[in-house]
């Protein structure tokens, strides 16, 4: 029976009209295998029905070579049984198989994958096939507030296992170690070796069947993990004895030894190190838990003047809550009644309450101080603050640095060379070792397949990414991806934006100097019409000065603004123009240049006003510098940084700030273009440069910069063209960000030099490399005890992070 054709809805990015739509819906018919095509220029969708053999990257093809595009898409899933490296790698493998997948990255430490593919193509259901069909158990991602957390649930089940391994093995370590302790078998020996073998085959298959349910079956389609290895050692030892038991005659003279307890013990040890893991890799997301248990449960909604207690979940934009002293806000609002101090650290780190007012915006999760506020609901659900906090930490600690792909592409051949160096191991001990020497290859073979498990490679680099991006959350320090931390770590250079990142951003009205014959006051209020409709700090204190004076401002026509330059346009009948020197190019600025020149000495900026094409005017605005400026420049300069600023703003008033500050490299007087090419100019003579702004001027520049910086009080496309955000606004976080970057790449280079060099060392002694040379040799039981701490020391190195 023929199967059904698939239905897709693509969206697709780019059409303005009809003549849009036919070509899209042109472009579609003639790929093979489409039919019924339906596209939408309202929802900017298109609908079509695809044979079941076909590509779907076909269609996303056809869309863009018609000059459309189909967006890419993440889809995430939450796979079970991932247990190594090897696991990881494949999964990403089958995942980046499915026809229309771009790339497939899995997380060891967070147990997910994260599929790009273009949207619409790639249907959920096909991902989850083919988790399933490498051996894995695929999940939804359920939501951060959804239940308890994976790693918790998991250590309560291995905890459990391990207690019944632990409780099975005891009798056959006593009866196998108390014979070696007392010179002879406690219980006659058919009896001592048939009661291990019967505790040993609970123990298999009971907690240790795991290792053989998961193993077993990635070994027979050729893609073996650790279970594998594990797998093997166990059974090999288990199954050696059980002949030695029933059968001793069919193997060599002397050889019938029994290593029940070596089987048993294996699986116990490895059950520890596994609880011990999965106990640590749920203190490492403990900081997005942290920031999931700052939401209030429940809000006492204000409706028809009474009082009524509703789950936070319930509540809709444009509600009133009231929010008692010391209750946490329930959602992101705007007081509209009463004041108080709320503590925002939870945000930005500031320990200091931020003061709060009828028209300020509040953020839910925060803590209200002493006073009682009324709040006007804005942003509930996924749209919160917090909530987005919370998903760009979830997305930082998903992801895989460039670090990460050398131990990626040893990882992919690790598991297939460890069973052949058994092998190996095996032959040569029972080919080259004195009779009877079946038991010294066996031995030696196991403890090769137990000591080199890939588990402490595949969580050395994510644990440490979680622990650190968790920690800078606290900090109010949120990294957009994990790339941004090691990008972060290599800049030699950081260049700061001047208005509203060095300085408060709130500039006042200091000077205004008019022309001979003109009068100050017309002046002001014709400059103070037109900056009413900027956005920018100077003209807020143009106009704020304005109105402190009481001046009344005429209507405005014909109003432009030129970024970098200044604003035009019509008030009160007359021409206006209002900026920078370059703004008013052709007009005869020398009566007023010395004043400009000497207020920009002094660190202000000056303005100057034209009216009706005749210079009126210099107005001087002064932005105070920020309390921490100075204090982050010179943490940044201990650091070894080069520091310089980089602003739009006059240049003596910008070198005025930067003597200030103790910064050494100006660039003063550039456009928003510009900033970019200032960037490109630092890092052509200094390295990688870091770019701090806060404000629309300095998006090319933040997308610019090796890693951009914006602070959370900035604008939404300063904070959009960012790699990371600083919450608090204060430049002082800069030098913390670097500073928990080479923590953290650090702490990965410690782990990943640990998870090489372990396996490097002790492989060829587990071979019995040294036994050789008459030397100790490892047991199967110390290499499993090993192989555990590997694991367990790389997650506590990890852990560490959580003081930087």
């Amino acid at each position: 029976m023929t199967a059904p054709a698939r239905h897709l809805t693509l969206p697709i990015e780019g059409m303005t009209c009809a003549a849009c739509t036919g070509r899209v819906e042109r472009v579609l018919k003639r790929v093979p295998g489409v039919e019924a095509v339906a596209v939408n220029l309202a929802t900017g969708r298109a609908t079509l029905d695809l044979a079941p053999d076909n590509d779907p990257v076909a269609l996303a093809e056809a869309v863009e070579d018609a000059g459309y595009a189909v967006p890419e898409a993440v889809s995430e899933v939450s796979v079970g049984g991932m247990t190594c490296a090897a696991c990881t790698g494949r999964v990403e493998r089958v995942l980046t198989a499915i026809p229309g997948v771009r790339a497939a990255s899995a997380n060891l430490a967070t147990g997910r994958v994260s599929v790009r593919h273009p949207a619409g193509l790639v249907p959920l259901e096909a991902i989850e096939a083919a988790v399933r069909e490498a051996g894995y158990e695929p999940r939804p991602v359920a939501a951060p507030t959804d239940g308890a957390p994976a790693a918790p649930r998991e250590a309560g089940t291995l905890t459990r296992d391990l207690i019944v391994a632990a409780l099975l093995s005891l009798p056959v370590v006593v009866l196998d170690m108390g014979a070696h302790v007392a010179g002879h078998d406690l219980l006659p020996g058919r009896w001592s070796a048939g009661i291990q073998a019967v505790l040993a085959t609970l123990v298999l298959a009971g907690p240790g069947r795991r290792f053989f349910a998961r193993g077993v079956p990635g070994l027979m389609r050729g893609h073996p993990d650790m279970n594998a290895l594990v797998a093997l050692g166990t059974g090999a030892a288990y199954l050696f004895s059980v002949v030695a038991t029933l059968a001793p005659g069919v193997l060599p003279a002397g050889a019938a030894h029994v290593y029940f307890e070596a089987s048993v013990l294996i699986v116990t040890l490895i059950l520890l190190g596994r609880t011990l893991e999965a106990r640590a890799r749920g203190r490492t997301g403990a900081a997005i838990a942290r920031l999931v248990g700052l939401a209030p449960k429940t809000a006492l909604l204000l409706r028809d003047g009474a009082e009524t207690e509703v789950p936070a979940a319930d509540l809709r934009v444009g509600d009133r809550v009231r929010v008692r002293p010391g209750e946490r806000l329930p959602a992101d609002g705007r007081v509209v009644e009463g004041t108080s101090r709320v503590d925002e650290s939870m945000l930005t780190g500031e320990p200091v309450p931020a003061r709060k007012g009828p028209g300020d915006p509040v953020t839910g999760g925060t803590v209200n101080g002493t006073g009682a506020l009324e709040v006007v609901v804005e942003r509930v659900g996924a749209d919160t603050a917090l909530a987005q906090i919370v998903r760009m930490v979830e997305a930082a600690q998903g992801a895989k640095l460039p670090i990460q792909a050398v131990a990626d592409r040893v990882t992919a051949r690790f598991v297939p060379a460890v069973l052949g160096l058994a092998l190996l191991t095996f032959l040569a001990w029972f080919a080259l070792a004195p009779a009877p020497s079946l038991g010294d290859a066996l031995v030696h073979a196991v403890a090769v397949l137990i000591i080199a498990c890939p588990c402490a490679m595949g969580l050395a680099t994510p644990t440490s990414i979680m622990v650190g991006t968790g920690r800078a959350a606290e900090r109010g320090v949120l990294f957009r991806s994990g790339q941004a931390l090691q990008a972060l770590e290599a800049v030699r250079v950081v260049a700061f934006d001047k208005t509203g990142t060095l300085t408060e951003g709130r500039p006042s009205l200091t000077d205004l100097i008019p022309a001979p014959g003109q009068d100050p006051e017309a002046v002001l209020a014709a400059a103070a019409a037109l900056e009413a409709r900027s956005e920018h700090p100077i003209a807020r204190a143009i106009v704020a000065a304005a109105a402190e004076r009481g001046l009344a401002l005429p209507p405005v026509t014909d109003f432009a603004a030129v970024p970098g330059h200044g604003i035009t346009g019509r008030a009160g009948g007359r021409a206006i123009a209002v900026g920078a020197a370059r703004h008013l190019a052709g007009l005869d600025l020398a009566g007023l240049t010395p004043h400009a020149e000497a207020l920009a000495a002094q660190g202000r900026s000056p303005v100057y006003v034209a009216l009706d094409g005749v210079p009126a005017a210099v107005l001087a605005v002064s932005d105070p510098i920020k309390p921490g400026a100075a204090a982050a420049v010179r943490a940044l300069a201990d650091q070894g940084l080069t520091i310089a600023l980089v602003t739009g703003d006059d240049r003596r008033t910008a070198e005025g700030v930067a003597r200030t500050l103790g910064i050494a490299t100006v660039r003063a007087e550039v456009l928003p273009a510009g900033k970019r090419d200032a960037v490109r100019a630092l890092r052509d003579q200094y390295g990688p440069v870091a770019f701090v702004g806060d404000g629309i001027n300095d998006a090319p520049a933040l997308a610019e910069a090796d890693t951009g910086l914006a602070l959370g009080t900035g604008t939404d496309v300063a904070v959009e063209s960012a790699d990371v955000l600083l919450m608090a606004g204060d430049p002082a976080t800069v030098a913390e960000a670097l500073r928990l970057s080479r923590a953290v790449m650090r702490n990965i280079r410690q782990n990943l030099f640990w998870a090489f060099a372990y396996n490097v060392a002790l492989i060829p002694v587990a071979a019995g490399a040294l036994r050789a040379f008459g030397g100790p040799s490892l047991s199967p039981i110390l290499a499993a005890g090993a192989m555990a701490l590997s694991s367990v020391f790389v997650l506590g190195n990890a852990l560490r992070l959580r003081r930087a």
